[in-house]
């Protein structure tokens, strides 16, 4: 394009910032775009000083020269700089004369910046060009303002905003920051992304949460997360860092490529960068100020089944006898709406769904060990019967408008919201779910529609003309309320309008009124976004307080922070398998934003699946962290058993999936202690490894479990992906891929088989598996050890978790959990084998044992077995005698290993090795002649 101009126009768009030639050329036909109106001119640093208390920087901030496009400029802001532990740095951008709404600081607990009072902070002036902390260091520019923030030990600038003007507006804020064209970004969400998990230059990213369908491609879906994490590679070494705009309103983000801009309406800039280096590590500072993930209960990680449609009680008993008949794993079965009278929150239909009978049901299967979760949304029918919304009435609980509780639709029609940000409205709830859990004793709680979801759109009145919800109407989702759009006020009708919908659609469209009010006068233009995290909160406390035990939710929308309270499914997918590959992407991004209990509708939410595609999605979703088959009402039954063929593949998969419940569940404890993802996306494992850092069709369970589904019809093989090593095929552990990560492996998969394999220096704990986690999680375990592919030298380690999951904290404490590390190392011919444990006691009380060792990778088989257990010999310690086996190997990868054989599987059975006490197992491998 530049050739094409001439000299002159060259030299001025050389003097161009990068991010910003973007922006101002057209880059659908190769022509300068018209010019679009001045929003801002930047700002000057006026003054910088140390903060009186020591430990950060403030500075005002003077306007250059004042515009009108999106309103009036700010005229003076203040800016706070704080290095807030080692590898995390805040800059704070506000007005300096008056408060600003920011996400409030008790749903996400964080050190607070300095009160905005209209007075100046005055320190000891700051006169040197960077700020240090330990491992990030602050720079700026003072005209025109900018800053940079820099990694301590390479000097290479993280985030930096010289490239473009600060704008700073009531209504409209911009920042920029330039970006090496090779920085591999991924989050900024929740949307569903055709690409795959690697953000791409020029899609949008909208965020701001929205009830559209997750079938709709780079649109603003349920959840606000407006956190990126940026991944290069340098010097062979991939580094990472993050970063955190934490700000609820609504945004568009343009990421150009070099550049990425924020375009937000509203609120304050408030930065947290995220040092790093290892993707990891970004992940555990993130979720280190955002809150950690909550604790999943062990039954939480087996298979659960719902559908939009089991209208009475006697199909619901009908489902669960149907997966025991044809014996496939089944924890959870769910109702949605069905349950309810009327579609009222917190009821039962006395019809179809008599609590008498009700509970019968649940006595037998809770005395089986399954679990009953039913789903509620947050409108409040409006009824004068109905003691749910009298009791709101009473205590002033709803959302309002002009005075009023504001008018909504959804399912049971006319509905009020609930206002999560008022301590009466919390209180409220929090009694409400305890009523409800008198009536019938549920296990969890699904929040839908929280986005919020409305059937309408603006101010609303119930009709004098007809009905509403109209009588026997098959369309209850459209709008029988009297309405008008809100144009009149500035809220509603903001100067700069973001992306919404995908389509630039009003604020409030199908939502609530962004005029509306929350406590103390909050606006909902202000607090959309943190609808459904506020009530995950609400909900999260209820749980806790009543059952005392520890909570599962499942929320549909979410927020930063989100994750320590609930768990996420991406919402309405598609039946197709453009949905099924979709799926993953969005399951890996919500483990960046540290909501690691994650998974999609398996088989698709509608139209129906075909029969291949149902093998093909519960292959793949027996591995999602949450694992359940959810379909609507209009679809014809997908229940895994409708298909023979559908059943052989949940047989197999899920089989796998319970014998590695004791792993996920060890994930899971250790996504609570560090944030680490449940499922990762390959380059968590392998940064330094860069043709994984697109890699959107396989992912990671934990730090050494890859998944490799089939995504595409017809197919019966699939091409993967392999960094470096040895990695064994966990359902036949003969099958080993030996990589040198210089292309793809094409490995068979047969339409009920899918390909799972655990890479080198790993050990694996798993169990026999079963039907039930209840059953399955009291089999002994075998010790997968995997070592690299004819290893001499070599060592793997790994742990295992175990507790009494039914506590709602998940910490080691004496005689309620145990913790055990594994370790095994080959030196020539000789090998060990040892664990080291942690508060055995509670192991040793449930009787958890150790039945078996397989060792993959070592040549031969063993000889002169010896075993100690707490230091002493313990040969005897068997159900009988110990046995050595082995197995030949059948090689894939690279040509020079294709087809060769070996014996490099050696099992150790017969044992009956206690969980809970430390052991040392020893022996030779010897070759046959």
């Amino acid at each position: 394009m530049l050739a094409s101009l001439s000299s002159s126009s060259r030299a001025a768009i050389s003097c161009i910032p990068l991010c910003l030639l973007f922006l101002t050329l057209a880059s659908s036909n190769g022509v300068f775009a018209a010019a679009p109106p001045k929003v801002g001119s930047g700002y000057k640093l006026v003054s910088l000083v140390e903060h009186p208390e020591g430990g950060a920087l403030v500075g005002y901030l003077q306007v250059k020269q004042r515009t009108s496009t999106y309103g009036p400029d700010i005229p003076l802001l203040r800016l706070y700089v704080k290095h807030e532990t080692k590898d995390r740095i805040r800059v704070q951008i506000t007005d300096a004369d008056k408060p600003r709404w920011e996400v409030p600081y008790n749903l996400i607990q964080r050190e607070p910046a300095p009160p905005v009072t209209g007075g100046r902070i005055t320190g000891v002036p700051f006169a040197a060009g960077e700020y240090p902390g330990e491992e990030l260091v602050f720079t700026y520019g003072r005209d025109p303002f900018w800053f940079a923030v820099h990694r301590k030990s390479s000097r290479e600038a993280l985030f930096n905003t010289s490239c473009g003007a600060l704008v700073f507006k009531d209504q409209y804020i911009e920042a920029s920051t330039s970006l090496p064209r090779d920085a591999a970004l991924y989050g900024l969400g929740e949307n569903t992304q055709p690409g795959g998990i690697r953000l791409r230059p020029n899609d949008p990213y909208t965020i701001y949460t929205t009830d559209i369908s997750a079938i709709n491609l780079n649109t603003d879906l349920y959840g606000s997360h407006p956190v990126y994490v940026d991944l290069r590679s340098r010097g062979g070494h991939g580094v990472a860092h993050a970063v955190l705009l934490l700000n609820s309103n609504g945004m568009d983000v343009f990421y150009r490529g070099t550049s990425l801009t924020y375009k937000v309406i509203g609120g304050l800039l408030d930065f947290y960068l995220f040092s790093g280096p290892t993707p990891l590590a970004v992940v555990d500072q993130y979720t280190s100020m955002i809150g950690r993930p909550a604790p999943m209960p062990y039954w939480a990680f087996g298979f659960h089944q719902c559908r939009w449609g089991y209208k009475n009680l006697s199909v619901v008993e009908g489902v669960v006898e149907g997966y025991r008949n044809a014996q496939i794993p089944l924890d959870v079965i769910w109702n949605d709406d069905d349950h309810m009278d009327a579609a009222k929150d917190f009821t039962l239909d006395p019809v179809n769904y008599p609590r008498p009978k009700l509970l019968e049901f649940l006595d037998k299967i809770h005395a089986q060990g399954m679990k009953y979760i039913v789903l509620i949304d947050p409108g409040i029918a409006v009824n004068n019967t109905y003691g749910v919304y009298q009791r709101g009435m009473q205590g002033d609980v709803f959302i309002k408008l002009d005075g009023k509780p504001y008018l909504a639709q959804v399912w049971p029609g006319p509905v009020y919201f609930p206002d999560f940000l008022n301590p009466n409205g919390v209180s409220w709830w929090i009694d409400e779910v305890r009523r409800f859990h008198d009536l019938v004793p549920v296990d969890g709680l699904w929040i839908d529609m929280n986005e919020a979801s409305n059937f309408c759109t603006g101010k609303c009145e119930i009709p004098t003309t007809h009905l509403c919800p109209l009588p026997n109407t098959t369309t209850p989702w459209v709008c029988c309320l009297d309405c008008k759009n809100l144009t009149n006020t500035r809220w509603d009708e903001p100067p700069y309008k973001i992306n919404a919908s995908g389509q630039t659609a009003r604020l409030g469209f199908n939502t609530i009124a962004t005029s509306a009010t929350h406590y103390n006068g909050i606006l909902e233009y202000n607090a959309h976004s943190l609808y459904g995290f506020s009530q995950a909160i609400a909900t999260h406390q209820a749980l806790q307080g009543l059952q005392g035990k520890r909570p599962f939710i499942l929320t549909r929308s979410t927020f930063v922070g989100s994750g320590a309270y609930a768990a996420h499914w991406t919402g309405d997918n598609k039946g197709t398998w453009e949905n099924l590959r979709y799926s993953i992407s969005t399951m890996l991004n919500f483990g960046i934003f540290g909501m690691p209990m994650v998974g999609a509708d398996i088989c698709g939410f509608y139209p129906q699946p075909t029969e291949e595609l149902c093998n093909r999605w519960i292959e793949l979703g027996a591995f999602y962290p949450f694992s359940r088959d959810h379909a609507n009402f209009a679809s014809p039954r997908q229940e895994l058993y409708v298909w023979e063929s559908v059943a052989k593949s949940a047989r197999n998969a899920l089989g796998m999936r319970y014998r590695l419940l004791p792993y996920l569940y060890t994930l899971n404890y250790q996504a609570h202690l560090t944030g680490a993802p449940v499922a990762r996306p390959v380059f968590f494992s392998f940064p330094d490894f860069t043709p994984c850092y697109g890699l959107s069709t396989q992912y990671l369970l934990g730090a050494s479990v890859m998944v490799s589904p089939v995504l595409e019809q017809g197919a019966t093989s699939v091409s993967a992906m392999f960094p470096p090593g040895s990695w064994y095929n966990l359902f036949d552990t003969t099958k080993v891929v030996v990589s040198r990560g210089e292309g793809a492996v094409k490995l068979d998969a047969p339409l009920n088989e899918i390909n799972v394999h655990v890479f080198q220096n790993t050990i694996l704990p798993m169990q026999r598996g079963g039907t039930i986690s209840k059953e399955a999680r009291a089999t002994p375990f075998t010790l997968v050890v995997a070592f690299p592919f004819g290893a001499t030298e070599a060592e793997a380690e790994g742990a295992v978790y175990v507790d009494d999951d039914e506590r709602p904290e998940m910490v080691l404490a004496e005689g309620q959990a145990t913790y055990v590390r594994f370790y095994a190392t080959v030196r020539g011919k000789a090998v060990t084998v040892r664990s080291e444990v942690e508060l055995g006691s509670y192991s040793l009380q449930k009787g958890l044992l150790i039945e078996k060792l397989s060792v993959l990778g070592l040549e031969g088989t063993g000889r002169d077995l010896a075993v100690h257990v707490d230091g002493a010999n313990a040969t005897a310690i068997a159900t009988s005698r110990p046995y050595f086996a082995g197995a030949e190997a059948e090689l894939h990868g690279h040509r020079d290993v294709e087809g060769h054989k070996k014996s490099v599987m050696v099992e150790v059975g017969g044992l009956a090795l206690p969980l809970g006490k430390s052991f040392t197992m020893t022996w030779n491998m010897q070759i046959e002649a």
